[in-house]
This record gives C-alpha cells, sequence and structure tokens, in this order.
C-alpha cells in the first residue's frame, strides 16, 4: 500500500528542527550517509527505500509494503532490533524526499541528547562549539574530534542542530561515533579544573602550548568568535601563525585542527 498522506507529512515535517524536537526523531537521505551510520551499528528505526537502493537486501531484503521490523540482529555483542524497512515506489520517495533530486533511501532516528556528567570535562581532551550555525562548519568539527580521538564535543545551544541533515551529511558517519553533548558553556565550563584554551586571533602562538592530556579547546564563530561571557572563563588563548599577509582568518574547523594537532603532538 503507499504511503499515506500522514507518513508522507511527517517525514516531510522532520526537515525542520521544531518537527523534530517535538517528535524526538530526525530524518536522513542518501545511500553514503546511512550506509555510514548502518555501519557504526547506529540504532536507526525506520529505513525507506526503492529497490534501487544497493544495500536493501543486507537491511533484511525486500520486504512487503507496510511490513513490521526485520528479525533481530547481533550488535556488538547484544541483540538488537533491526530497524524496520519499508519498500517505496520511486514516485513515493521522490514525495518523501528532502533533495530536488531524491535518494533511493532515507531513515528515521530517534533523538538521543546525551547530558553532561560533572567533572566530565576535566578527563581527556574536549571540543567547545560556541555558537557555531553553519552547519557544515558543525559537522566538519565532529569530524575533527573523530580524526583526533577526543572524548567528546561540547555544543553551546545556539549552535547548528546536531541532528539536522546538513550536520549529520557534513561529520561524514563521526556522527555517530562522538560523543556529543549541548549544555549553556557559562555552566559547563564554570568547574573546569583544566586548561581552557580559546582560539583567537591576539593569542599566544599555538607552538608554545605546553603538553596537555587534559584540556578543553573552545572554537567561537567565525563572524563574532568567542562569546565575551564563555571567553571570561578561557584560561589562555591561542593562535595560529600567519605568515601571509593578505588572508583575514582561518576557517574555525581548520583552526581547531591545528590546536588540536598540537596537543595531540604534544602529548604523545
Amino acid at each position: 500500500m503507499p504511503l499515506t498522506k500522514a507518513e508522507l507529512t511527517r517525514l516531510r515535517d522532520l526537515r525542520e528542527k521544531k518537527h523534530r524536537e517535538a517528535a524526538g526523531l530526525f530524518v536522513i537521505e542518501g545511500e553514503k550517509v546511512i550506509g555510514e551510520l548502518l555501519a557504526a551499528k547506529y540504532p536507526l528505526l525506520e529505513l525507506y527505500a526503492t529497490t534501487a537502493w544497493p544495500d536493501l537486501a543486507a537491511v533484511g531484503g525486500v520486504p512487503s509494503p507496510r511490513e513490521t521490523s526485520a528479525p533481530p540482529a547481533a550488535t556488538s555483542g547484544m541483540m538488537a532490533p533491526r530497524p524496520q524497512v519499508f519498500e517505496l515506489t520511486p514516485e513515493e520517495m521522490a514525495r518523501a524526499s528532502h533533495f530536488p533530486t531524491p535518494s533511493t533511501v532515507l531513515a528515521v532516528g530517534k533523538i538521543n541528547r546525551v547530558p553532561l556528567a560533572p567533572g566530565a570535562l576535566d578527563r581527556g581532551l574536549t571540543l567547545v562549539l560556541d555558537g557555531i550555525q553553519d552547519p557544515g562548519n558543525v559537522g566538519t568539527l565532529l569530524r575533527l574530534a573523530d580524526w583526533f580521538g577526543l572524548d567528546r564535543v561540547l555544543l553551546s545551544p545556539d549552535c547548528a542542530d546536531l541532528f539536522s541533515q546538513k550536520v549529520i551529511n557534513a561529520s561524514m558517519g563521526s556522527f555517530a561515533r562522538v560523543t556529543v553533548h549541548t549544555a549553556p558553556l557559562e555552566e559547563a565550563l564554570a568547574d573546569a579544573k583544566v586548561p581552557v584554551l580559546g582560539c583567537d586571533l591576539a593569542g599566544y602562538d599555538v607552538h608554545t602550548l605546553k603538553p596537555a592530556k587534559d584540556a578543553v579547546i573552545v572554537v567561537g564563530s567565525e563572524g563574532r568568535g568567542i562569546s565575551p561571557a564563555v571567553m571570561a572563563l578561557v584560561t589562555k588563548t591561542v593562535t595560529i601563525p600567519r605568515y601571509g599577509p593578505g588572508a583575514e582568518s582561518l576557517n574555525a574547523a581548520v583552526a581547531a585542527a591545528i590546536v588540536c594537532d598540537n596537543l595531540r603532538r604534544l602529548s604523545s
């Protein structure tokens, strides 16, 4: 049976943050990103696919439309249910798709916001994003945290929504591997007992950093930098030396990568 109007409306509404928050669900579309999430064993709830999706057989074969979930599969030594799989016609996918050129698969997952435990910032390396509203930058910074093996990422509430299609796509699968928290930064940083390093053009040369296995790295938005309230909690500002005369600044993710690289190099 075809997608009902209510089912179609729900899938399309999940494009918007207010509907995602109300439903406690998010939607993601695309063969590559869904393949990455499945490979990382991210607990997706539903898969909607046409028979053109190459991985359809691997997630339970071609089900009858509106079938319930496929049999459970083992995940990391524990039994976990596979997502419900629904077959769509290309026409139905075009109606449900978020893109001008529809993909062959979209998925629905549950929003799970992990609370920041007291004292967590005092253990390991934490990347803090202060007001970064560009989804591509947030996703890239998640990839960076994944690459450098950071212990967690902390987002301020005014960052781009972690569960938006653009953030998840830009993370290239790191969304499923990195521990991410969202919390007011002034409260979270107030009791930090480790160095809080702020990326700032007027800071100390990043090459003068001392080894630190436990630290917080704060990155502000490219437009305004680190907010004054958060800057008041920074214990040291750092910058990347500029050798060319023309460039005004570095992309936030590039700056954060250089700081993380120096911290990892010094501590290895």
